[in-house]
Protein backbone atom coordinates (compact mmCIF):
# COMPACT_ATOMS: atom_id res chain seq x y z
CA UNK A 1 0.00 0.00 0.00
CA UNK A 2 1.50 3.43 -0.87
CA UNK A 3 2.25 5.94 1.81
CA UNK A 4 -0.29 8.77 0.47
CA UNK A 5 -2.56 5.61 0.45
CA UNK A 6 -2.16 5.59 4.31
CA UNK A 7 -2.45 9.13 4.39
CA UNK A 8 -6.04 9.41 2.58
CA UNK A 9 -7.71 6.65 4.49
CA UNK A 10 -6.47 7.75 8.25
CA UNK A 11 -8.69 9.16 10.76
CA UNK A 12 -5.97 10.71 12.48
CA UNK A 13 -1.93 10.90 12.69
CA UNK A 14 -0.22 8.05 11.66
CA UNK A 15 3.30 6.54 12.99
CA UNK A 16 6.49 5.11 11.32
CA UNK A 17 9.93 4.41 11.84
CA UNK A 18 13.08 4.48 9.77
CA UNK A 19 15.48 1.93 10.45
CA UNK A 20 19.34 0.75 9.52
CA UNK A 21 19.80 -2.59 7.61
CA UNK A 22 22.18 -4.82 9.53
CA UNK A 23 26.26 -4.24 9.12
CA UNK A 24 27.55 -7.11 6.45
CA UNK A 25 28.19 -10.17 8.60
CA UNK A 26 25.75 -9.63 10.65
CA UNK A 27 22.70 -11.53 10.98
CA UNK A 28 19.22 -10.08 10.73
CA UNK A 29 17.99 -11.18 14.06
CA UNK A 30 19.45 -7.77 15.79
CA UNK A 31 17.03 -6.00 13.45
CA UNK A 32 14.34 -7.90 14.55
CA UNK A 33 15.21 -7.39 17.88
CA UNK A 34 15.09 -3.67 17.29
CA UNK A 35 12.09 -3.49 15.28
CA UNK A 36 9.70 -6.11 17.51
CA UNK A 37 9.48 -3.78 20.52
CA UNK A 38 7.81 -1.18 18.12
CA UNK A 39 5.70 -3.15 16.03
CA UNK A 40 3.39 -2.81 19.28
CA UNK A 41 2.10 0.85 17.55
CA UNK A 42 1.22 -0.63 14.33
CA UNK A 43 3.02 1.63 12.18
CA UNK A 44 1.99 1.85 8.70
CA UNK A 45 5.02 2.17 7.26
CA UNK A 46 9.10 1.47 7.84
CA UNK A 47 11.51 3.13 5.96
CA UNK A 48 14.80 1.31 5.29
CA UNK A 49 17.82 3.58 4.55
CA UNK A 50 20.84 3.46 2.69
CA UNK A 51 24.85 4.67 3.21
CA UNK A 52 26.33 4.23 0.14
CA UNK A 53 29.31 2.25 -1.23
CA UNK A 54 32.63 3.46 -0.02
CA UNK A 55 36.20 3.19 -1.77
CA UNK A 56 39.21 1.78 -0.04
CA UNK A 57 42.63 1.11 -1.36
CA UNK A 58 44.40 -2.26 -0.48
CA UNK A 59 48.32 -2.37 -1.32
CA UNK A 60 49.13 -4.68 -4.25
CA UNK A 61 52.45 -7.09 -3.95
CA UNK A 62 54.13 -4.46 -5.93
CA UNK A 63 53.50 -1.71 -3.98
CA UNK A 64 50.88 -0.48 -6.07
CA UNK A 65 47.49 0.36 -4.64
CA UNK A 66 44.17 -0.94 -6.36
CA UNK A 67 40.72 0.74 -5.73
CA UNK A 68 38.11 -1.31 -4.08
CA UNK A 69 34.69 -1.05 -3.87
CA UNK A 70 33.32 -1.78 -0.65
CA UNK A 71 29.51 -2.31 0.98
CA UNK A 72 29.24 -2.23 4.58
CA UNK A 73 25.61 -3.31 4.54
CA UNK A 74 23.09 -5.15 2.41
CA UNK A 75 21.18 -3.89 0.02
CA UNK A 76 17.57 -2.39 0.78
CA UNK A 77 15.62 -5.03 -1.33
CA UNK A 78 16.66 -8.25 0.73
CA UNK A 79 15.69 -5.70 4.27
CA UNK A 80 12.66 -4.71 3.07
CA UNK A 81 11.49 -8.01 1.95
CA UNK A 82 12.40 -9.66 4.77
CA UNK A 83 10.37 -6.95 7.16
CA UNK A 84 7.79 -7.12 4.88
CA UNK A 85 7.30 -11.23 4.95
CA UNK A 86 8.19 -11.31 9.19
CA UNK A 87 5.54 -7.81 10.29
CA UNK A 88 3.20 -7.79 7.53
CA UNK A 89 3.90 -3.88 7.28
CA UNK A 90 4.58 -1.54 4.79
CA UNK A 91 8.10 -0.77 3.38
CA UNK A 92 10.06 2.58 1.60
CA UNK A 93 13.20 1.46 0.65
CA UNK A 94 15.56 4.31 0.20
CA UNK A 95 17.06 5.27 -3.31
CA UNK A 96 20.28 6.91 -3.31
CA UNK A 97 22.19 8.44 -6.36
CA UNK A 98 25.90 7.85 -4.78
CA UNK A 99 27.99 4.29 -5.73
CA UNK A 100 24.91 3.49 -8.54
CA UNK A 101 24.82 3.29 -11.83
CA UNK A 102 21.36 4.00 -13.85
CA UNK A 103 21.44 0.26 -14.60
CA UNK A 104 21.82 -0.83 -11.56
CA UNK A 105 19.48 1.57 -10.17
CA UNK A 106 16.57 0.18 -12.80
CA UNK A 107 17.38 -3.31 -11.81
CA UNK A 108 16.78 -2.11 -8.34
CA UNK A 109 13.75 -0.70 -9.03
CA UNK A 110 12.52 -3.80 -11.01
CA UNK A 111 14.02 -6.41 -8.19
CA UNK A 112 11.74 -4.00 -5.59
CA UNK A 113 8.48 -3.69 -8.05
CA UNK A 114 8.89 -7.77 -7.56
CA UNK A 115 8.95 -7.70 -4.12
CA UNK A 116 5.28 -5.89 -4.08
CA UNK A 117 6.95 -2.65 -2.55
CA UNK A 118 4.95 -0.03 -3.44
CA UNK A 119 6.97 2.87 -2.04
CA UNK A 120 10.34 4.24 -2.75
CA UNK A 121 12.22 7.75 -0.66
CA UNK A 122 14.42 9.32 -3.83
CA UNK A 123 17.86 10.72 -1.98
CA UNK A 124 20.79 12.04 -3.71
CA UNK A 125 22.85 10.88 -0.60
CA UNK A 126 25.95 12.07 1.25
CA UNK A 127 29.51 11.98 -0.36
CA UNK A 128 31.67 9.17 0.46
CA UNK A 129 33.83 9.63 3.19
CA UNK A 130 37.31 10.44 0.90
CA UNK A 131 35.32 13.10 -0.85
CA UNK A 132 35.00 16.84 0.34
CA UNK A 133 31.89 17.23 -1.98
CA UNK A 134 29.64 14.49 -4.01
CA UNK A 135 30.49 13.14 -6.99
CA UNK A 136 28.56 11.05 -9.16
CA UNK A 137 29.24 7.12 -9.84
CA UNK A 138 30.59 6.85 -13.49
CA UNK A 139 26.65 6.65 -15.29
CA UNK A 140 24.92 7.48 -12.23
CA UNK A 141 22.77 10.14 -11.46
CA UNK A 142 24.63 13.46 -10.09
CA UNK A 143 21.12 14.99 -8.73
CA UNK A 144 17.98 13.47 -6.70
CA UNK A 145 16.04 15.29 -9.54
CA UNK A 146 17.22 12.97 -12.21
CA UNK A 147 17.02 9.57 -10.05
CA UNK A 148 13.61 10.94 -9.37
CA UNK A 149 12.86 10.95 -13.10
CA UNK A 150 14.07 7.36 -13.62
CA UNK A 151 11.09 6.32 -11.34
CA UNK A 152 8.61 8.57 -12.86
CA UNK A 153 9.60 7.13 -16.11
CA UNK A 154 9.37 3.18 -15.06
CA UNK A 155 5.91 3.99 -14.24
CA UNK A 156 5.35 5.05 -17.01
CA UNK A 157 7.09 2.48 -18.95
CA UNK A 158 9.75 4.07 -19.72
CA UNK A 159 13.30 1.49 -19.53
CA UNK A 160 16.57 2.88 -20.68
CA UNK A 161 16.30 0.35 -23.39
CA UNK A 162 13.98 2.27 -26.29
CA UNK A 163 13.61 -1.20 -28.09
CA UNK A 164 11.96 -2.76 -25.18
CA UNK A 165 8.02 -3.59 -26.39
CA UNK A 166 4.59 -4.00 -25.02
CA UNK A 167 6.71 -2.88 -21.13
CA UNK A 168 5.12 -3.55 -17.86
CA UNK A 169 4.62 -0.04 -16.28
CA UNK A 170 5.61 -0.26 -12.29
CA UNK A 171 3.67 2.08 -9.91
CA UNK A 172 5.55 4.07 -7.22
CA UNK A 173 5.16 6.67 -4.73
CA UNK A 174 7.80 8.78 -4.36
CA UNK A 175 8.90 10.57 -1.47
CA UNK A 176 11.65 12.95 -1.31
CA UNK A 177 13.47 14.81 1.36
CA UNK A 178 12.65 18.25 2.42
CA UNK A 179 14.89 20.60 4.74
CA UNK A 180 13.09 23.16 7.01
CA UNK A 181 16.66 24.50 7.80
CA UNK A 182 17.49 24.14 4.44
CA UNK A 183 19.92 21.96 2.59
CA UNK A 184 23.67 22.75 3.76
CA UNK A 185 24.54 23.44 0.00
CA UNK A 186 21.55 25.43 -0.87
CA UNK A 187 22.67 29.40 -1.02
CA UNK A 188 19.21 30.25 0.93
CA UNK A 189 15.77 28.92 0.96
CA UNK A 190 14.14 30.14 -1.53
CA UNK A 191 16.33 28.35 -3.74
CA UNK A 192 16.08 24.92 -1.78
CA UNK A 193 12.59 25.45 -1.75
CA UNK A 194 12.42 26.16 -6.09
CA UNK A 195 13.99 22.59 -6.29
CA UNK A 196 11.78 21.18 -3.97
CA UNK A 197 9.00 22.18 -5.87
CA UNK A 198 10.85 20.98 -9.19
CA UNK A 199 11.10 17.63 -7.69
CA UNK A 200 7.44 17.86 -6.51
CA UNK A 201 5.93 19.04 -10.65
CA UNK A 202 8.11 15.73 -11.83
CA UNK A 203 6.31 13.46 -9.44
CA UNK A 204 7.00 13.33 -6.30
CA UNK A 205 4.39 12.44 -4.14
CA UNK A 206 5.59 13.39 -0.45
CA UNK A 207 7.99 14.97 1.40
CA UNK A 208 9.76 13.59 4.71
CA UNK A 209 11.59 15.95 6.40
CA UNK A 210 14.89 16.33 7.84
CA UNK A 211 14.91 16.20 11.75
CA UNK A 212 14.55 19.09 13.33
CA UNK A 213 14.09 19.98 17.19
CA UNK A 214 11.81 23.18 16.86
CA UNK A 215 8.01 22.61 15.53
CA UNK A 216 8.04 26.18 14.67
CA UNK A 217 10.71 25.59 12.38
CA UNK A 218 8.42 22.34 10.64
CA UNK A 219 5.06 25.04 10.90
CA UNK A 220 7.49 27.70 9.20
CA UNK A 221 8.62 25.02 6.28
CA UNK A 222 5.07 23.66 5.52
CA UNK A 223 3.59 27.45 5.24
CA UNK A 224 6.67 28.41 3.11
CA UNK A 225 5.73 25.31 0.90
CA UNK A 226 2.15 25.67 0.49
CA UNK A 227 2.80 29.71 -0.49
CA UNK A 228 5.79 28.30 -3.11
CA UNK A 229 2.85 25.86 -4.46
CA UNK A 230 3.93 23.09 -2.73
CA UNK A 231 1.01 20.94 -1.64
CA UNK A 232 1.57 17.05 -1.24
CA UNK A 233 1.52 15.81 2.48
CA UNK A 234 4.67 17.04 4.45
CA UNK A 235 5.95 14.31 7.11
CA UNK A 236 7.85 15.34 9.86
CA UNK A 237 11.07 13.60 10.81
CA UNK A 238 12.15 13.40 14.30
CA UNK A 239 14.84 12.03 16.56
CA UNK A 240 15.71 12.31 20.33
CA UNK A 241 18.92 13.58 21.47
CA UNK A 242 20.60 10.83 23.90
CA UNK A 243 23.91 11.77 24.35
CA UNK A 244 26.13 15.07 25.15
CA UNK A 245 28.52 14.09 22.20
CA UNK A 246 25.17 14.98 20.00
CA UNK A 247 25.24 18.66 20.86
CA UNK A 248 28.07 18.70 18.55
CA UNK A 249 27.57 15.96 16.14
CA UNK A 250 23.87 16.66 14.97
CA UNK A 251 24.84 20.32 14.16
CA UNK A 252 27.78 19.42 12.01
CA UNK A 253 26.16 16.19 10.27
CA UNK A 254 23.29 17.38 9.95
CA UNK A 255 23.36 21.03 9.68
CA UNK A 256 20.51 21.94 12.15
CA UNK A 257 20.32 23.87 15.53
CA UNK A 258 19.53 22.98 18.60
CA UNK A 259 16.91 25.40 20.68
CA UNK A 260 18.94 26.30 23.55
CA UNK A 261 16.29 25.23 26.19
CA UNK A 262 17.49 22.10 25.19
CA UNK A 263 20.71 22.25 24.83
CA UNK A 264 20.68 23.92 28.25
CA UNK A 265 19.00 21.02 30.24
CA UNK A 266 21.51 18.83 28.16
CA UNK A 267 24.44 20.51 29.87
CA UNK A 268 23.29 20.20 33.05
CA UNK A 269 23.18 16.46 32.82
CA UNK A 270 26.02 14.69 34.38
CA UNK A 271 25.48 10.69 32.67
CA UNK A 272 24.38 10.04 29.00
CA UNK A 273 20.98 8.33 30.97
CA UNK A 274 20.39 11.67 32.08
CA UNK A 275 20.52 13.27 28.85
CA UNK A 276 18.22 10.33 27.13
CA UNK A 277 15.86 11.23 29.67
CA UNK A 278 15.58 15.05 28.46
CA UNK A 279 15.75 14.10 25.14
CA UNK A 280 12.83 11.96 25.38
CA UNK A 281 10.79 14.46 27.41
CA UNK A 282 12.18 16.73 24.36
CA UNK A 283 10.43 14.37 22.09
CA UNK A 284 7.05 13.65 23.41
CA UNK A 285 6.43 16.92 24.02
CA UNK A 286 7.53 17.53 20.34
CA UNK A 287 5.22 14.92 19.06
CA UNK A 288 2.43 16.07 21.45
CA UNK A 289 2.46 19.22 19.67
CA UNK A 290 2.67 18.13 16.02
CA UNK A 291 -0.10 15.57 16.72
CA UNK A 292 -2.57 18.17 18.04
CA UNK A 293 -1.71 20.71 14.76
CA UNK A 294 -2.70 17.48 12.34
CA UNK A 295 0.38 16.63 10.69
CA UNK A 296 -0.09 13.30 8.68
CA UNK A 297 2.54 11.03 9.92
CA UNK A 298 5.04 11.47 12.95
CA UNK A 299 7.72 9.90 11.15
CA UNK A 300 11.11 8.49 13.68
CA UNK A 301 14.45 7.82 12.96
CA UNK A 302 15.08 4.98 15.68
CA UNK A 303 18.54 4.69 14.83
CA UNK A 304 20.18 3.19 17.99
CA UNK A 305 17.50 3.40 20.61
CA UNK A 306 14.19 1.84 20.13
CA UNK A 307 12.90 1.85 23.78
CA UNK A 308 13.11 5.43 23.90
CA UNK A 309 10.68 5.39 21.18
CA UNK A 310 8.92 3.19 22.80
CA UNK A 311 8.54 4.91 25.64
CA UNK A 312 7.55 7.97 23.69
CA UNK A 313 4.86 6.70 21.60
CA UNK A 314 3.39 4.89 24.36
CA UNK A 315 2.77 8.11 26.40
CA UNK A 316 1.62 9.77 23.58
Amino acid sequence: MKVTDHIAQAKGTLISFEVLPPLKGKGIEALYKHLDPLMEFNPSFINVTYHRSEHVFKKRADGTFEKVVTRKRPGTESICGAIMNKYNVDTVPHLICGGFSVNETEDALINLRYLGIDNVLVLRGDAAKNESAFEPEPGGHKYASDLLKQVVNLNAGIYLEDELKGTHKTDFCIGVAGYPEKHFEAPNMESDLKYLKQKIDAGADYIITQMFFDNAKYYAFVKACREAGINVPIIPGLKPVTSKKQLTVLPKTFHIDLPADLSNEILKCKTDEEVEKVGEHWLLEQSRDLKKSGVPVLHYYTLGKPHVFVNVVRDL
